[in-house]
């Protein structure tokens, strides 16, 4: 099992910037993609953010690119995102996922496990 716990979401104001965290802990050596998902009430969770723990060019939903960064520490074991020119509708639940898969998958099927989320709040 891998346990995965957020940090970091709060109020800010539009144009704000915030950086949510993501450790991981438990049996990690068996992930190889890390992704950070949203999602606001009566919605499917969406996609934002992945990255692989081995490296090579990180994907964005396009509505963040420019905007967002994610990143990792593996000696931390920890994935970052940074969100910068917040927006109201960046205003969601930000979740961690963790998928076994070489490659990075954005559908939520594809991650095995999940954090418990950490709420974003923009506000105009």
């Amino acid at each position: 099992q891998v346990q995965l716990e957020e940090s970091g979401g709060r109020l800010v104001q539009t144009g704000g910037s915030l950086r949510l965290s993501c450790a991981a802990s438990g049996r990690t050596a068996s992930t190889y993609t890390m992704a950070w998902f949203r999602q606001t009430p009566g919605k499917q969770r969406e996609f934002v953010a992945g990255i692989s723990w081995g490296g090579g060019s990180p994907k964005y939903v396009d509505s963040v690119k420019g905007r967002f960064t994610i990143s990792s520490d593996s000696g931390k074991n920890t994935v970052y995102l940074q969100l910068n020119s917040l927006k109201p509708e960046d205003t969601a639940v930000y979740y961690c996922a963790a998928s076994g898969s070489f490659v990075i998958p954005t559908m939520t099927g594809f991650y095995q496990f999940w954090g418990q989320g950490t709420q974003v709040t923009v506000s105009s």
